[in-house]
């Protein structure tokens, strides 16, 4: 197998440590063309060209509709201006960085192509840095506009908590554009952070998303992805619970629309002893096209003894003509754990809840707003976020409005 040793040069961070890429054409050839099936398999690396373009065959984009994401699977510079950030409370947490001096690149590792083109052609984003030992009690949100569907951007944003901090930071999209992101989050030793992505493009927003994190010893991360907008949407987070005693815990909430694609596909990997992870995505589904996609894949590693973890996905559809694709993996490389597990289901309404409302005295609509309200309202609330919290209720609210409508 090929490899090279450093990230490209004009991408390289010298203050990070090195570590290698993996040319995926090479990795197909050394297989014997037996395609990667599994995530922690995957190819990665600095370099769009190791890439190529999708065909929609890949395992990782079999289920995504390539054809939408034509401007960011190409190797041009982005339109400038075409995503702007709106930092306010941010700024008191930014780190320089237009020298490229930071951790940058420390643990980000492009897995495809608009990731790797996102690298190559955005300068240094935002470094948003919570200070060691500092609490902050307002979460920090950071607006990010797109300026049009016709505008292509890339961009990148780094969120590090340093040692014992605890803080929580919302990336807050909007507006339109085909942005592709790349989030890299690193969470010190000791440290509790939260990070947030929201979506809620318009209708004509394609967004590829890569989130990539990892946690340090009795640190924690807690993670959400939210996509209740956009034409297509596609944020992917890869966790590694990397010290002792690290937790994780990966929730999502989707809302698809007619004709809308919201995917997910998410990462966990206990490396570290001790360590705890808990993944549950949730999401609705109403008109026709409307499609949401679910992948889930949980790695317990060899040295991860005493880890406890476990994944699900559950998912309603409320009107024919949706569809949701939801696949969970589990791979275990040590038997000595104290438990692990994944589950998946999707379906429509529960017939013994709607009777069991409606022998109640409340109508068919109200009930089935109930349910669908009872079934989402589990992840906002664990925001901790009243402000969002409130928002997210008054969307869903909204949604339900169209569907009785």
């Amino acid at each position: 197998m090929t490899a090279s040793t450093t990230a490209p040069a004009e991408a390289q961070n010298t203050d990070a440590p090195v570590s290698a890429h993996i040319d995926p054409a090479a990795q197909v050839a050394a297989a014997g063309f037996v395609p990667v099936q599994t995530r922690s398999e995957r190819p990665h690396s600095f370099e769009p060209t190791d890439f190529g373009a999708p065909t929609g065959r890949e395992v990782n984009w079999k289920h995504t509709p390539v054809a939408k994401f034509g401007g960011l699977f190409t190797d041009e510079q982005g339109d400038e201006d075409a995503v702007t950030y709106g930092l306010g409370a941010a700024e008191a947490f930014l780190e320089p960085s237009a020298d490229e001096k930071g951790p940058y690149g420390e643990f980000f590792r492009p897995e495809d192509l608009p990731s790797a083109l996102a690298w190559k052609h955005s300068p240094r984003g935002l470094h948003i840095q919570i200070p060691a030992e500092a609490e902050l009690d307002e979460p920090i949100i950071v607006p990010v506009e797109g300026k049009g569907a016709d505008k292509r951007a890339f961009g990148q944003i780094l969120i590090e908590a340093l040692p014992h901090s605890r803080g929580t930071i919302v990336l807050a999209h909007s507006g339109s554009a085909q942005y592709a992101q790349n989030v890299e989050i690193i969470v010190r030793d000791g440290a509790k952070l939260t990070v947030v992505s929201l979506q809620r493009w318009e209708d004509d927003a394609v967004h590829a998303s890569a989130h990539q994190a990892t946690v340090g010893a009795d640190a924690t991360l807690r993670h959400f992805v939210i996509s209740f907008g956009g034409g297509v949407v596609r944020v992917n987070p890869s966790v590694e619970l990397t010290g002792a005693g690290s937790e994780g815990y990966l929730y999502g909430l989707s809302y698809a629309d007619a004709g809308q694609h919201l995917e997910s596909q998410v990462y966990l990997h206990h490396k570290g002893p001790h360590t705890k992870g808990d993944v549950l995505y949730k999401g609705a589904l109403q008109g026709e096209g409307a499609h949401s996609v679910w992948i889930g894949d949980v790695l317990i590693g060899a040295d991860a003894t005493g880890t406890d973890s476990y994944e699900a996905n559950r998912n309603l559809v409320l009107t024919e003509g949706a569809r949701a694709d939801s696949i969970p993996n589990l791979e275990i490389e040590t038997g000595d754990i104290l438990g692990a597990g994944h589950a998946s289901a999707t379906g429509r309404f529960d017939d013994e809840q709607l009777f069991y409302l409606q022998a109640r005295g409340i109508t068919e609509e109200e009930a089935r707003r109930l349910v669908v309200l009872g079934f989402l309202t589990d992840i906002v609330q664990r925001l901790g976020i009243p402000a969002l919290e409130t928002e997210l209720l008054a969307a869903i609210e909204t949604e339900l409005a169209e569907v009785s409508a």
